[in-house]
Protein backbone atom coordinates (compact mmCIF):
# COMPACT_ATOMS: atom_id res chain seq x y z
CA UNK A 1 0.00 0.00 0.00
CA UNK A 2 2.56 2.60 1.03
CA UNK A 3 4.92 1.54 -2.02
CA UNK A 4 1.70 2.50 -4.32
CA UNK A 5 1.46 5.39 -2.54
CA UNK A 6 4.76 6.44 -3.05
CA UNK A 7 4.71 5.45 -6.70
CA UNK A 8 1.17 7.64 -6.99
CA UNK A 9 3.31 10.32 -5.00
CA UNK A 10 5.82 10.32 -7.38
CA UNK A 11 3.31 10.49 -10.58
CA UNK A 12 2.23 14.12 -9.36
CA UNK A 13 5.53 15.54 -8.94
CA UNK A 14 6.25 14.16 -12.39
CA UNK A 15 3.47 15.51 -13.90
CA UNK A 16 3.75 18.75 -11.70
CA UNK A 17 7.52 19.20 -12.85
CA UNK A 18 6.23 18.84 -16.55
CA UNK A 19 3.37 21.46 -16.47
CA UNK A 20 6.35 23.86 -14.75
CA UNK A 21 8.44 22.96 -17.68
CA UNK A 22 5.72 23.43 -20.34
CA UNK A 23 4.53 26.51 -18.47
CA UNK A 24 8.46 27.96 -18.22
CA UNK A 25 9.05 27.14 -22.27
CA UNK A 26 5.90 27.95 -23.40
CA UNK A 27 6.64 31.28 -21.69
CA UNK A 28 10.19 31.81 -22.85
CA UNK A 29 9.08 30.77 -26.44
CA UNK A 30 6.24 33.70 -26.42
CA UNK A 31 9.12 36.16 -25.64
CA UNK A 32 11.61 35.26 -28.37
CA UNK A 33 10.00 37.18 -30.80
CA UNK A 34 12.26 40.69 -31.25
CA UNK A 35 11.29 43.11 -33.68
CA UNK A 36 13.13 45.95 -34.79
CA UNK A 37 11.75 49.77 -35.67
CA UNK A 38 14.14 51.93 -38.03
CA UNK A 39 12.99 55.50 -38.78
CA UNK A 40 15.07 58.10 -40.14
CA UNK A 41 15.56 59.88 -37.63
CA UNK A 42 14.52 59.92 -33.78
CA UNK A 43 14.16 64.15 -33.47
CA UNK A 44 10.91 64.80 -35.73
CA UNK A 45 7.34 64.23 -34.03
CA UNK A 46 6.53 61.74 -36.86
CA UNK A 47 8.56 59.29 -36.00
CA UNK A 48 7.95 59.59 -32.32
CA UNK A 49 4.07 58.89 -33.41
CA UNK A 50 5.51 55.52 -35.40
CA UNK A 51 7.28 54.68 -32.52
CA UNK A 52 4.25 55.44 -30.33
CA UNK A 53 2.05 53.47 -33.04
CA UNK A 54 4.51 50.60 -32.68
CA UNK A 55 4.39 50.66 -29.27
CA UNK A 56 0.70 50.55 -28.80
CA UNK A 57 0.18 47.12 -31.09
CA UNK A 58 3.49 45.54 -29.14
CA UNK A 59 1.74 46.05 -26.03
CA UNK A 60 -1.22 44.25 -27.02
CA UNK A 61 0.38 40.93 -27.79
CA UNK A 62 2.25 38.57 -25.98
CA UNK A 63 5.75 37.99 -25.90
CA UNK A 64 7.08 40.56 -28.73
CA UNK A 65 9.89 43.03 -28.10
CA UNK A 66 10.27 45.94 -29.97
CA UNK A 67 13.78 47.52 -30.20
CA UNK A 68 13.52 51.61 -31.58
CA UNK A 69 16.50 52.75 -33.84
CA UNK A 70 17.57 55.31 -35.29
CA UNK A 71 20.56 57.74 -36.67
CA UNK A 72 21.63 60.59 -34.50
CA UNK A 73 21.33 62.77 -37.01
CA UNK A 74 18.52 63.44 -39.61
CA UNK A 75 19.70 62.09 -42.67
CA UNK A 76 22.07 58.74 -42.15
CA UNK A 77 21.38 56.10 -44.70
CA UNK A 78 24.70 54.44 -43.68
CA UNK A 79 24.03 54.57 -40.39
CA UNK A 80 20.45 52.95 -41.24
CA UNK A 81 22.57 50.00 -43.20
CA UNK A 82 24.53 49.03 -40.35
CA UNK A 83 21.28 48.96 -38.59
CA UNK A 84 19.94 46.50 -40.66
CA UNK A 85 22.93 44.75 -40.84
CA UNK A 86 22.99 43.98 -37.07
CA UNK A 87 19.31 43.37 -36.72
CA UNK A 88 20.10 40.57 -39.53
CA UNK A 89 23.48 39.23 -37.36
CA UNK A 90 21.50 39.53 -34.41
CA UNK A 91 18.77 37.20 -36.59
CA UNK A 92 15.51 39.26 -35.51
CA UNK A 93 12.17 37.91 -35.99
CA UNK A 94 11.43 41.38 -38.25
CA UNK A 95 12.83 44.60 -39.38
CA UNK A 96 10.21 47.74 -39.55
CA UNK A 97 11.74 49.90 -41.34
CA UNK A 98 11.44 53.98 -43.02
CA UNK A 99 14.05 53.99 -45.95
CA UNK A 100 16.09 57.64 -45.83
CA UNK A 101 17.00 57.04 -49.40
CA UNK A 102 15.31 54.41 -51.67
CA UNK A 103 18.57 53.12 -53.50
CA UNK A 104 20.93 52.80 -50.70
CA UNK A 105 19.13 50.90 -48.32
CA UNK A 106 18.34 48.00 -51.25
CA UNK A 107 21.04 45.95 -51.11
CA UNK A 108 20.93 45.27 -47.34
CA UNK A 109 16.87 44.83 -46.90
CA UNK A 110 17.17 42.52 -50.17
CA UNK A 111 19.77 40.33 -48.15
CA UNK A 112 17.26 40.54 -44.80
CA UNK A 113 14.35 39.15 -47.27
CA UNK A 114 16.32 36.76 -48.44
CA UNK A 115 17.85 35.11 -45.42
CA UNK A 116 13.59 34.90 -44.35
CA UNK A 117 13.55 37.94 -42.00
CA UNK A 118 10.08 39.71 -42.76
CA UNK A 119 10.74 43.33 -43.60
CA UNK A 120 8.20 45.78 -43.40
CA UNK A 121 8.68 49.09 -45.15
CA UNK A 122 7.04 52.34 -43.83
CA UNK A 123 6.10 55.80 -44.75
CA UNK A 124 8.98 56.14 -47.58
CA UNK A 125 9.17 53.09 -50.56
CA UNK A 126 12.17 51.28 -51.83
CA UNK A 127 13.76 50.31 -54.83
CA UNK A 128 12.55 46.68 -54.75
CA UNK A 129 9.37 44.58 -53.95
CA UNK A 130 11.57 42.42 -51.74
CA UNK A 131 9.82 43.16 -48.60
CA UNK A 132 6.30 41.95 -46.95
CA UNK A 133 4.46 45.18 -47.18
CA UNK A 134 4.38 48.95 -47.73
CA UNK A 135 2.79 51.41 -45.15
CA UNK A 136 2.76 54.71 -46.09
CA UNK A 137 1.06 57.96 -47.01
CA UNK A 138 0.20 58.19 -51.04
CA UNK A 139 2.41 60.33 -51.06
CA UNK A 140 2.08 61.87 -54.96
CA UNK A 141 -1.78 62.10 -54.77
CA UNK A 142 -1.18 64.17 -51.07
CA UNK A 143 1.00 66.49 -53.11
CA UNK A 144 -1.30 66.90 -55.89
CA UNK A 145 -3.72 67.83 -53.36
CA UNK A 146 -1.13 70.40 -51.90
CA UNK A 147 -0.80 71.92 -55.26
CA UNK A 148 -4.71 72.11 -55.53
CA UNK A 149 -4.53 74.37 -52.10
CA UNK A 150 -1.64 76.44 -52.57
CA UNK A 151 -3.48 77.35 -56.35
CA UNK A 152 -6.66 78.24 -54.28
CA UNK A 153 -4.63 80.22 -51.82
CA UNK A 154 -2.92 82.36 -54.99
CA UNK A 155 -5.21 82.38 -57.27
CA UNK A 156 -3.36 80.14 -59.07
CA UNK A 157 -1.04 82.19 -60.41
CA UNK A 158 2.40 83.71 -59.46
CA UNK A 159 6.65 82.22 -58.23
CA UNK A 160 6.65 79.19 -55.44
CA UNK A 161 9.16 78.01 -53.72
CA UNK A 162 9.97 74.42 -52.80
CA UNK A 163 11.90 73.44 -49.89
CA UNK A 164 11.99 69.66 -49.26
CA UNK A 165 13.50 66.92 -47.44
CA UNK A 166 16.42 64.56 -47.87
CA UNK A 167 17.04 64.84 -51.69
CA UNK A 168 17.26 60.60 -51.99
CA UNK A 169 13.87 59.75 -49.90
CA UNK A 170 11.04 58.19 -51.92
CA UNK A 171 9.17 60.42 -50.29
CA UNK A 172 10.82 63.25 -51.30
CA UNK A 173 10.78 62.08 -54.67
CA UNK A 174 7.12 61.58 -54.53
CA UNK A 175 6.23 64.45 -52.88
CA UNK A 176 8.08 66.98 -55.00
CA UNK A 177 6.93 65.39 -58.23
CA UNK A 178 3.46 65.46 -56.98
CA UNK A 179 3.30 68.98 -56.91
CA UNK A 180 5.44 69.65 -59.73
CA UNK A 181 3.36 67.42 -62.02
CA UNK A 182 0.00 69.14 -60.85
CA UNK A 183 1.38 72.55 -61.42
CA UNK A 184 2.63 71.70 -64.87
CA UNK A 185 -0.42 70.03 -66.09
CA UNK A 186 -2.98 72.21 -64.47
CA UNK A 187 -1.68 75.66 -63.75
CA UNK A 188 0.03 77.15 -66.02
CA UNK A 189 0.34 80.72 -64.67
CA UNK A 190 1.89 79.25 -60.91
CA UNK A 191 5.78 78.96 -61.66
CA UNK A 192 8.22 77.02 -59.74
CA UNK A 193 11.05 79.38 -58.96
CA UNK A 194 13.41 77.42 -56.96
CA UNK A 195 14.04 74.02 -55.18
CA UNK A 196 16.05 73.10 -52.48
CA UNK A 197 16.75 70.81 -49.96
CA UNK A 198 17.06 71.12 -45.92
CA UNK A 199 17.39 67.39 -45.08
CA UNK A 200 14.35 68.11 -42.49
CA UNK A 201 16.49 70.68 -40.44
CA UNK A 202 14.52 73.93 -39.34
CA UNK A 203 17.34 76.27 -39.08
CA UNK A 204 18.66 74.92 -42.35
CA UNK A 205 14.78 75.39 -44.05
CA UNK A 206 14.54 78.73 -42.55
CA UNK A 207 18.53 80.35 -43.94
CA UNK A 208 16.72 78.68 -47.28
CA UNK A 209 13.13 80.53 -47.47
CA UNK A 210 15.17 83.42 -46.40
CA UNK A 211 17.39 83.06 -49.24
CA UNK A 212 14.67 81.97 -52.06
CA UNK A 213 12.70 85.34 -50.38
CA UNK A 214 15.20 87.75 -51.13
CA UNK A 215 16.09 86.39 -54.53
CA UNK A 216 12.21 86.51 -54.91
CA UNK A 217 10.77 89.54 -53.31
CA UNK A 218 7.44 89.19 -55.83
CA UNK A 219 7.51 84.97 -54.40
CA UNK A 220 3.05 84.24 -53.67
CA UNK A 221 4.04 80.64 -51.88
CA UNK A 222 5.90 78.00 -49.71
CA UNK A 223 5.17 74.49 -50.42
CA UNK A 224 7.11 72.25 -47.82
CA UNK A 225 7.98 68.45 -47.85
CA UNK A 226 8.15 67.66 -44.06
CA UNK A 227 7.90 68.54 -40.46
CA UNK A 228 11.25 70.36 -40.23
CA UNK A 229 10.93 72.32 -43.33
CA UNK A 230 7.14 73.68 -42.73
CA UNK A 231 8.66 74.94 -39.33
CA UNK A 232 12.11 76.32 -40.49
CA UNK A 233 10.03 78.31 -43.61
CA UNK A 234 7.00 79.59 -41.16
CA UNK A 235 10.28 80.98 -38.98
CA UNK A 236 11.64 82.13 -42.06
CA UNK A 237 8.20 84.21 -42.96
CA UNK A 238 7.74 85.33 -39.47
CA UNK A 239 11.07 87.27 -38.98
CA UNK A 240 10.68 88.54 -42.83
CA UNK A 241 7.31 90.17 -41.98
CA UNK A 242 5.44 88.18 -44.53
CA UNK A 243 3.87 85.41 -42.74
CA UNK A 244 0.50 85.49 -43.96
CA UNK A 245 1.78 87.07 -46.79
CA UNK A 246 3.37 84.84 -48.57
CA UNK A 247 1.29 81.61 -48.54
CA UNK A 248 2.62 78.41 -46.94
CA UNK A 249 1.37 74.92 -47.58
CA UNK A 250 3.51 72.00 -45.80
CA UNK A 251 3.25 68.82 -44.59
CA UNK A 252 2.80 66.76 -41.32
CA UNK A 253 1.75 67.09 -37.99
CA UNK A 254 3.32 68.59 -34.85
CA UNK A 255 2.88 71.35 -32.30
CA UNK A 256 5.01 73.60 -33.95
CA UNK A 257 2.93 73.23 -37.40
CA UNK A 258 -0.55 73.29 -35.41
CA UNK A 259 0.62 76.32 -33.73
CA UNK A 260 1.53 77.94 -37.19
CA UNK A 261 -1.69 77.33 -38.52
CA UNK A 262 -3.39 78.91 -35.68
CA UNK A 263 -1.58 81.92 -35.71
CA UNK A 264 -2.07 82.32 -39.99
CA UNK A 265 1.76 82.07 -40.83
CA UNK A 266 1.06 78.23 -42.14
CA UNK A 267 -1.87 78.25 -44.21
CA UNK A 268 -2.35 74.36 -44.44
CA UNK A 269 -0.45 71.07 -43.70
CA UNK A 270 -1.22 67.52 -45.43
CA UNK A 271 -1.37 65.51 -42.14
CA UNK A 272 -0.58 62.25 -42.49
CA UNK A 273 -1.16 58.64 -39.53
CA UNK A 274 1.61 58.17 -38.67
CA UNK A 275 0.82 56.15 -35.40
CA UNK A 276 -1.04 54.00 -37.48
CA UNK A 277 1.95 53.16 -39.82
CA UNK A 278 3.64 51.60 -36.92
CA UNK A 279 0.88 50.07 -35.31
CA UNK A 280 -0.05 48.45 -38.58
CA UNK A 281 3.35 47.10 -39.44
CA UNK A 282 3.74 45.33 -36.10
CA UNK A 283 0.52 44.19 -36.66
CA UNK A 284 1.19 42.70 -40.21
CA UNK A 285 5.00 41.50 -39.31
CA UNK A 286 3.54 39.78 -35.75
CA UNK A 287 0.49 38.10 -37.86
CA UNK A 288 3.02 36.73 -40.63
CA UNK A 289 5.03 34.66 -38.14
CA UNK A 290 2.77 33.61 -36.02
CA UNK A 291 -0.16 32.23 -38.74
CA UNK A 292 1.47 33.05 -42.02
CA UNK A 293 -1.43 35.87 -43.25
CA UNK A 294 0.08 37.66 -45.56
CA UNK A 295 -1.26 41.90 -45.87
CA UNK A 296 -1.60 42.74 -48.51
CA UNK A 297 1.54 44.77 -50.40
CA UNK A 298 0.65 48.28 -50.34
CA UNK A 299 -1.38 49.85 -47.26
CA UNK A 300 -2.63 53.64 -47.91
CA UNK A 301 -2.96 55.05 -43.99
CA UNK A 302 -3.84 58.27 -45.46
CA UNK A 303 -3.96 61.81 -45.60
CA UNK A 304 -5.83 65.20 -44.05
CA UNK A 305 -5.75 68.67 -45.50
CA UNK A 306 -5.83 70.42 -41.82
CA UNK A 307 -6.23 74.50 -42.25
CA UNK A 308 -7.28 77.16 -39.52
CA UNK A 309 -10.73 76.21 -40.27
CA UNK A 310 -10.47 72.48 -39.35
CA UNK A 311 -7.77 72.35 -36.68
CA UNK A 312 -10.02 71.45 -33.53
CA UNK A 313 -11.14 68.23 -35.51
CA UNK A 314 -7.03 67.41 -34.68
CA UNK A 315 -7.38 68.21 -30.97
Amino acid sequence: MRRGILSLLAVVMFIGMFQDSEAFFGKKKKQDKKFVLITMDSLDEHWQSVKKGAEEKTEELEGVELIFKAPEGKVDPNEQIKMVTDAITQKVDAILIAPSDKFALTPVVERAAAGNIPVIIIDSPLDSDRYLSFIATDNYAAAETAADKMAELTGAKGKIGIINAQPGSGTTISREDGFKDRVASEYPYMKITAIMYSNGDEDKASNQAAEILTANPDLVGFYTGNEGSTVGVARALTEAGKAGKVKLVGFDRSGNIMRGIEEGVIDASMVQNPKQMGYKAVEAAYNFITDGTEPVKYIDTGVKVVTKENIEDLK
